[in-house]
This record gives structure tokens, sequence and C-alpha cells, in this order.
């Protein structure tokens, strides 16, 4: 059997989990005779065992063809054919396309054994586990996708089940809000996505990647003209404008500053969804755009500082207002979109293997943390607020250690993971040694130093101190089952290890051959000797420690300064808190304008004009025509008679009229 066959089996397994357990939320409808109805244990064990069979084919791609530094495409189905256009489904394997491949199906896998006992409970358990597997579907397809349209299917196809996910909960209505905004925010992004596509196909006359890339290296490797774009009048360079229309949809998907609002309202999900949206599928998305679409920005400079910058705010936004939340899986929601800006400013300085280093590192212990919170709120009788817990680590001290070892983790602490991409990182924004990269790097040090204060925080006010939650919860405080216990354990490990087993792997070009388009020059430097480099080496550290260092200060030893220093600076306080106030802005400057837009269009356009003049106005005249003549509808005889005389009279002087008018002429 081909690669390429085994590559198929590993996307389409699934769909074919999502098909099946979809079978039992189909119970209701009296179509489906009680005698097939499938038992909710084997729709958790259909959709798990499927998802390992994915994750096994993943691994033995990776090791096949990203180890085994191969590359190929296959096109097996015509899709669309228009004119000239024509775009096939495919699958594109390559050492970028297997590593997702392999993140993606292992924290999709063990996030469907966690759910196991983690919606026990739950009385729509066929249907949750069928929105997982059709999630882990599309992200499969957009991540083998071998053109920007069935990229751009999966893209959708992502966007789609993270509504049903988030909204998963319905009867929740601020689940029903936090779904749509998520949906609606997402489109916003994909309009720009869509107009780089389109972009690219004017100038290119192509989707299709490889094809593509081939029309990019003849820029980069001779004086060809740059292509421009006519708007307003205005020439506008070609490669910059698409990189940042496609950077502008990354946005949306990868909760970029502007654009990140949907991501802590999405915590309304259950614990599985965050872990698995905000850990190594939905969010990386936007990640693995901007790098498969190297080539592109290797030759767009503008849109490289401008993703740059974007990046580097992001991160810092999204620690600052971290540090001040008190939902324990919000923490972790903006600590992600924190690490979604380091991977971004990665992207920006031209280290895209760096990029995919951390998404790599990210996915495992942010899965870890998520998946840990999910474990504390469990424990805690679904309480989310971290100021309503304390005094538990001794009671769970198996989701005390896994949180441990997740904070380390993220915090870049040697020698786990986030220590050696994280400062993969720094090290290449700092050598890159323009202006955009220094500020990026200053920045990211700033970010280290509040990553790891937040992650402190969230560490020592959950399970250290004396208690404050009440003495019902606190006596159905418990560990979780083994069910959820055994996705920590693997995720632990991964967050231990996969930092040093990948630093030389993901950081090398001859590992991403020509899947990513590397500046050698730049990656040569990141370890060249000197005192400078070990002194931009041992920031992170620094920063990490001193963050922890601050912790344990402010919420062990002396747990009194936050409230003092929240009364003294109250105001930054107050912002930091209410996220930045950003929600309230959009409100001010888009909800509301939409409302009066959508009232003035309804009213006076719909109701005025188009009823009025339309359907409403017809119906007017036809009502008073009638009216009119049931006037003459009295019912007397003689009235009629009369009307009738009348009528003889006008019609015998018409004819009189008509014969002498006749006769004169």
């Amino acid at each position: 059997m081909s690669l390429f066959r085994i590559a198929e089996i590993a996307v389409f397994t699934p769909l074919i989990g999502f098909l099946i357990a979809g079978l039992r939320s189909l119970k209701a409808r009296p179509v489906i005779d009680d005698n097939i109805v499938i038992p909710d244990r084997f729709s958790q064990l259909i959709t798990c065992a499927l998802m390992g069979l994915c994750c096994f084919i993943s691994f033995f791609l990776f090791n096949e063809i990203g180890l085994g530094h191969q590359e190929a495409t296959t096109l097996f189905i015509p899709w669309i054919e228009v004119g000239e256009f024509s775009a096939h489904w495919g699958i594109k394997l390559d050492s970028l396309s297997t590593t997702m491949m392999m993140i993606v199906s292992l924290v999709s896998l063990l996030v469907h054994i966690y759910s196991i006992g983690y919606m026990s409970h739950d009385h729509s358990i066929p249907r949750f586990m069928a929105y997982l597997s059709l999630f882990t579907f599309a992200m499969l397809v957009l991540v083998t996708a071998p053109n920007l349209l069935q990229l751009f299917f999966g893209w959708e196809g992502v966007g789609l089940t993270s509504y049903l996910l988030i909204g998963f909960w319905y009867e929740k209505p601020s689940a029903n809000a936090a779904a749509i905004k998520a949906f609606i925010v997402n489109r916003v992004g994909d309009i720009g996505f869509v107009l780089g596509v389109c972009a690219i196909y004017m100038i290119f006359k192509t989707v299709d990647f490889e094809t593509l890339f081939n029309s990019l290296a003849h820029y980069s490797s001779s004086a060809h003209e740059r292509p421009t774009i006519s708007y307003l009048g205005f020439q506008v360079d070609g490669f910059n404008l698409i990189g940042i229309l496609l950077f502008i949809g990354a946005m949306g998907k990868s909760a970029q500053l502007g654009l990140h609002t949907w991501l802590p309202d999405a915590m309304e999900g259950p614990t599985p969804v965050s872990a698995l949206i905000h850990a190594a599928t939905m969010v990386t998305a936007g990640v693995f755009l901007t790098v498969r679409m190297s080539p592109l920005y290797e030759l767009a400079p503008v849109a490289r500082e401008f993703i740059c910058v974007v990046g580097a705010l992001t991160a810092f936004f999204a620690a600052m207002v971290a540090v001040t939340q008190n939902d324990i899986k919000r923490i972790i929601a903006y600590s992600t979109c924190s690490q979604l800006g380091y991977m971004f400013f990665a992207v920006g300085v031209s280290a895209y293997g760096a990029a995919i280093f951390h998404l790599v590192t990210h996915a495992f212990f942010k899965a870890l943390l998520f998946l840990g919170a999910g474990a504390v709120i469990h424990a805690m009788s679904d309480e989310q607020d971290i100021r309503r817990m304390g005094g538990i680590r001794a009671i769970i001290p198996t989701t005390y250690t896994m949180m441990w070892i997740g904070n380390l983790a993220l915090a870049g602490i040697p020698f786990f993971a986030g220590y050696y991409s994280k400062d993969a990182i720094l090290e290449a924004a700092f050598l890159q040694g323009t202006l955009v990269s220094q500020f990026a790097f200053g920045v990211g040090l700033l970010v280290a130093v509040l990553t790891a204060f937040y992650s402190w925080r969230l560490l020592i006010i959950t399970f250290h101190g004396v208690t404050r939650a009440d003495d019902r919860v606190m006596a159905r405080v418990h560990e979780a089952p083994q069910t959820m216990r055994i996705p920590l354990y693997i995720l632990a490990l991964g967050s231990m290890v996969s930092g040093y087993l990948g630093y030389n792997m993901f950081l090398s070009p001859e590992f991403w051959g020509s899947a990513i388009e590397m500046d050698t020059g730049s990656l040569s430097k990141i370890h060249p000797p000197g005192y400078i480099l070990y002194f931009v080496m041992s920031l992170p550290l620094i920063c990490a420690i001193f963050g922890i260092t601050l912790a344990y200060i402010f919420y062990y030893v002396h747990n009194d300064i936050p409230d003092r220093l929240a009364t003294r600076y109250k105001n930054l306080y107050t912002f930091s808190l209410n996220k930045g106030f950003v929600d309230e802005l959009y409100e001010w400057l888009w909800v509301r304008c939409a409302f009066v837009m959508g009232k003035f269009f309804w009213k006076r356009g719909d109701g005025q004009i188009i009823d009025g003049f339309g359907p409403n106005g017809v119906a007017a005249v036809s009502l008073g025509v009638a009216r009119l003549m049931s006037i003459l509808q009295t019912g007397y005889i003689y009235h009629y008679a009369f009307a009738m005389l009348v009528g003889v009279v006008m019609l015998g002087l018409w004819l009189l009229v008509t014969m002498g008018w006749k006769f004169l002429s």
C-alpha cells in the first residue's frame, strides 16, 4: 500500500467516526429504529479507536516522510474546473504536513480519551464525540491540502465545528453567545483570507502550492519585476498585499490582537473543547498558513514586519490581561493567545522552523494545562473561579504535579519543552538585527516575566493556602478518574522531552527541506560563539525566575500586596481586569452602529420604501379601489337600474360623438 493510501486512511478515519457516532445522536428521530441505536459507550470506543488508528498512521508518516526527508503530492479527486481554473482534492505530504498531522492526531486522541471521563454525566455523549471527530477531520484536511482552496475548505470546517463545540451546551445563553461570537469574528478574518487567495489567482493564475511556489522561485532567483495590484489609483506591491491579507485571515483563526476577542469567551464550551481548539489545532491553523506560505513571505518584508509587530503586541497584551483574570480557563486561554503571538513574531523574523517548534511544544504543555484545569474543575464541583479554591494540593496531588509540569514548560524553565522553543524564537529575533525584531525581542522578554508570574499566580491561588471553597465542595474534592489521568501523563511526558528531542530537528533546514523557505543565513547565526549569545540565551531564564519569584512574594509570602497594588494603580488594574475594554469598544463602534443601521434599513428602507411602494402599496391601492366600488353596491334595485340607464346614455353619447367626428373628417 502506498504512503498516499495510508495518508487517506489517516485523514478520513475521523470522518468515519463522526458518521458512526452521529447515528447515535439521531436516536430521538422517529425514522431511526430503536433496534439499531448505538450505545453511548460504543460511540466513545469507536471514535477513540479510529482516532488511535489515525494517530498511529500519522506517526508512521512522520517517520517515513518527515524523518525520511521525502516530499510528494497526490491529486486523487477532480474537484472544481471552471474555464482555466482547476482545483483537485489531494494530499500533500512533507515534513510540515506530517508534523502537523502527528501533533493534531495525538492531541485529538488524548482529548477523546479524556472526554470519556469528563463528559460521563452529559446527556449528549455521542453528539460530543461526533463533533470532536469532525473537527479533527477538518483540521487534517487543512494541514494536508495541496492547494489554497482545499486549505480553505478545512479552514471553514474547523470554524464550523468550533462553533458547534463551543456552543455544545446550547441551553446556556452564554455558550450560544460565545459560539456566535467566535463564528462571526472568524468570518471577519476570513474576508482577508479570501481576498488574499483571489489576489494570488489574479497574479499567478493558480491556487496550487507547487505551481505557486515554482513561480515565486523565479522572483527570488532572478531580476523579474515584482507584480503590482492597482487599487484606487495606487500601485500596491502584490507580494506584501497578499501577505498582509492572508495574515488577516490568520489573525482571526489564531486570535491575534484585534480579532482575539472570541478566544476567552470560547471557554464556555466543555474543557476538552478548550484543550482541542486552543492547544494544537484551530488556533495554530493561522501559524501553519503563514509558515506554509513562507516562500511568499520571504519576498514580502513589509508583511513580515507587520506580522512581527502584531505578534509581539498580542503576546504582551494577552499576558497583561492574564495577570488579573480569575477564571482558571480564561487565564490559560489568554496564555494561549500570548504564546501564539510568540509564534507569529517568529514568522516575522523568518524563523519559521522556530515557530513550528514552539507550536509543537506548546501543544503538549498547553493541552496539559487545559486538561489539568479540567481535572481541577471536575474535583471542585464545576467551580472555575480560582478565588473559591485553595488548599487542595494534598487532596489531588496528581493533578497538582501535572499543573506544575505544565507551568514549568510554559515559563521556559530548563529542561522542559518551552525552554528550548521559546528561547529559539527570542534568539532569532535578537540576531535578526532590525529595529522591528529588536522591539519584538524586548517585548518577548517582558512577556516571559508576565508568563511566569501569572502561571505561578494560578498555581498558588488554586492549590496553596487556606481553602476558600465551602464545606460541601471540599467534601467532594477528589482525583480525576483514570480515563482523565492517562492523557495527562502522556502530555506531561511530552512537555518534558519534546523540546530536547525536537531542538536540533525542527531548527534544521535539512529537516524541513523545501517545505519551508528558510533564511539559512539567519538560522546559522542562532548558535554562534561569544559572550553576547550566552547573555541573550540566559535572559529568558532570568526573566522567568524573576516572574516566579514575584508571584511567590505577592501570593504566598505577602499576599496583601496584590490588593494594595490594585488599589494604588486602580485604572491599570481595571483596564487589565476588563480585558482592555476591547469588547466594550467593539460594542460601541460596530454592534451599536450595526443595530442603528439595521433599524434604519428595516423601518425606512424595507418598511416604508420597499413594502410601502411594493406589496403593501399595491395592497393599499387594491383595497381603496375595492372600497370605492363597494359604495356602489347598495342592494337597491332602482339604484342599479339608474346606473344601467346612465351607462346606456353615456354609451349612446360616445357613439354619437364618434360618428360625428368621422362625418366632419
